[in-house]
């Protein structure tokens, strides 16, 4: 068993991601056991989606504990964006049909619009499609790699964040330097 386990990572530990600090970066064992390519290439996809979103996710959490809110009101009633707290008291705070709202938005991203529709993507994660490229294209494929290495890493750092954000929010309410700003 651990021999099958060891060659299943080692196929994958030059893949990028595989760097310093962290090496081979699988802190869940999904790559044990019998991994082919499109396996790897899935769980990849899923690691970039999850650390986007949680980068989104940290810098909403410091920018709203630093005051900084939408303008105007969040429903036809009169509810405030600023009337609305921090952290996870912010979700029986919203109103019931902007919580239908944020989930059907985030269903029709997941079904529609935020994947490789067309085949063309350059990598596991590529959403251009072909139609915009925002200056990508003229960079060298070196350049490219180090960009993709330091999202990995910048949304590992994330998703490590945003957890820590929330468990330091239900050990005690306050989150020390965020909860200072």
């Amino acid at each position: 068993k651990v021999a099958q386990t060891s060659t299943a990572l080692n196929a994958f530990e030059s893949e990028l991601g595989a760097q310093p600090p962290l090496g081979f970066f699988d802190p869940l064992g999904l790559l044990n056991g019998d991994v082919d390519q499109e396996r790897f290439d899935r769980l990849r996809y899923v690691e970039i989606k999850h650390g986007r979103i949680s980068q989104l996710a940290f810098l909403g959490q410091i920018t709203t504990r630093a005051g900084v809110y939408l303008p105007g009101d969040i429903d036809t009633a009169g509810t405030s964006f600023d009337s609305i707290p921090n952290g996870w008291a912010a979700v029986s705070a919203i109103p019931q049909a902007g919580l239908l709202q944020i989930i059907a938005f985030v269903g029709a991203l997941e079904l529609a619009v935020m994947k490789d529709v067309t085949g063309e993507g350059e990598f596991v994660g590529d959403f251009r499609n072909g139609a915009l490229d925002f200056g990508w294209d003229t960079f060298d494929e070196e350049t490219k790699l180090s960009k993709r290495a330091i999202e990995l890493n910048n949304g590992r750092a994330a998703m490590m964040g945003i957890l820590g954000l929330m468990v330091h929010e239900q050990l005690g309410g306050s989150v020390p330097i965020v909860g200072e700003l």
